[in-house]
């Protein structure tokens, strides 16, 4: 079956649904309530906005309340306490549901790809209505009908796919910046990481299909783009007419009413010289590349399967800190891999100090089931990881800080996102380099780029003064 063909079977379903939801409308005398609920990474919020956009399309009024007709926990797996937070919020939901009955309860994402949870779903959660994974997200509407027609819970899991079902509609957070997905799956195999298991084989989009959706929302007035994917730089590889992801930015900067490009995840591995050369070229491209360190031992990063060692990992830095100066690098960093040791720590410690990091999310190791690390039997003492990330984070702080510094007295350019949440005399935007910065102004100006002038640095963000619009 072909995409076109599955997108006009699917605007079928849409149809289908928008029946049941009408019929539930006139039993409650309104219209239904929904509420998603994404837990996990922007691609899991890319995810949410498809399923936003179909609902809508059904009938369905969105909520932030999950006191709702309908609530979707879209679910992340990464870390195991992810996990445990959707099954705390089943429990709360199974008492709303016992006051509404017509209530319907519906899980998707990474974690419904786990056998383990769906097995223990079906025991003790069998108030759940409907079950679906990453995979089959485009059948959306369809899952909703059969989940409206059937007494049972409704189960649709599918272990991977080679499939990409363009064309559905979309229900962006935001009308000035969107996530667009380039490619689904990831082929790393990082040996501490379930994505791979649950999102299945990299596969990318088309070219054709990324522009033309750029373009579309162009027109809508985003101003802003973050293209994801699990490794953008290893964009294309999958395609009939393979092309990199160097090649997909010179066409994306090409859409006229794009004023930004954002892209993440970056691994090291496969980060080009042609890629640190159209960043350094760019005029749209924002001056923020997250690159995962993950460890700064090349002997952690040979058990955690990243391919890459210490000293390639700084000379890649190194490159971009030559070629791109102003260019703002941020990354992860996980402590307590199996094997870990504080001299290994040291090693990472050495990284963050000679890279100079603008920020970095730092995080403990947690033993992911199904994974090859979770097998590993030289997991390490809490003790002993408390002592390093302590150390670490420290070192991580400070740095950055005195990143932030850096940019004391300068005028940038910033996008306006929103009213700020303390203070309603003040907006916050972002810097091109993924600084916050907090000045006066009013809703009118969300979604504008305007100058500010960068006057007292707070630690990780700044006060500013707007000078003027662009």
């Amino acid at each position: 079956m072909t995409t076109q063909t599955e997108t006009a079977r699917q605007f079928l379903f849409i149809e289908k649904a928008k029946e049941h939801v009408d019929e539930l409308a006139k039993k409650l005398g309104r219209r239904p309530l929904c509420n998603v609920t994404t837990f996990g990474c922007q691609m899991n919020a890319r995810d949410s906005e498809k399923l936003a956009g179909i609902l809508e399309q059904v009938g369905y009024e969105l909520i932030e309340s999950e006191d709702a007709d309908l609530v979707i926990y879209n679910t992340c797996t990464v870390r195991d306490n992810a996990n445990q937070r959707v099954y705390g919020r089943l429990g709360f939901l199974n008492s709303m549901k016992q006051k509404k009955p017509h209530m319907k309860i519906a899980l998707c994402g990474c974690m419904m790809q786990e056998d383990v949870v769906i097995e223990k779903i079906k025991k003790s959660y069998r108030f759940v209505d409907l079950i679906f994974g990453t995979h089959n997200i485009f059948k959306f509407a369809e899952l909703l009908c059969t989940m409206f027609e059937s007494e049972d819970m409704v189960i649709d899991i599918w272990k991977d796919t080679d499939q990409i079902v363009e064309d559905l509609p979309v229900e962006r957070k935001y009308p000035f910046k969107s996530g667009i997905n380039i490619m689904f799956g990831c082929n790393n195999f990082c040996s501490y990481c379930i994505v791979p298991y649950v999102r299945g084989r990299e596969r990318s989009r088309s070219p054709k299909d990324i522009i033309k959706e750029i373009e579309s929302i162009a027109a809508d007035g985003v101003v802003e783009i973050m293209l994801l994917g699990q490794n953008v730089n290893s964009y294309g590889r999958t395609l009939e007419e393979p092309m990199s992801f160097a090649d997909l930015l010179r066409e994306v900067e090409k859409v006229e009413g794009i004023e930004r490009i954002r892209f993440m995840t970056s691994h090291p591995k496969d980060l080009s010289e042609d890629l640190i050369q159209v960043m350094k070229e760019s005029k749209k491209i924002c001056r923020h590349l997250h690159l995962p360190l993950q460890s700064g031992s090349t002997s952690i990063l040979a058990a955690m399967n990243r391919s890459y060692t210490k000293e390639q990992y700084l000379a890649i830095a190194e490159r971009i800190r030559k070629e791109i100066p102003d260019m703002s690098i941020t990354t992860d960093i996980m402590v307590g891999f199996p094997g870990e040791t504080l001299e290994d720590v040291e090693e990472t410690i050495d990284v963050v100090k000679r890279v100079q990091y603008d920020n970095a999310f730092t995080f403990i190791y947690s033993k992911r089931t199904g994974t090859p690390a979770a097998a590993m039997d030289n997991q390490v003492s809490q003790k002993v990881v408390k002592e390093g990330f302590d150390k670490l984070l420290k070192v991580v702080q400070d740095t950055a800080k005195e990143r932030t510094k850096l940019l004391q007295g300068q005028i940038q350019t910033a996008l306006v996102e929103e009213v700020n949440e303390q203070n309603d005399s003040l907006v916050t935007g972002r810097l091109s380099n993924n600084t916050i910065v907090h000045f006066p102004g009013d809703a009118s100006l969300i979604g504008r780029i305007v100058k500010v002038k960068l006057k007292e640095c707070h630690g990780f963000y700044y006060a500013g003064e707007m000078l003027q619009e662009v």
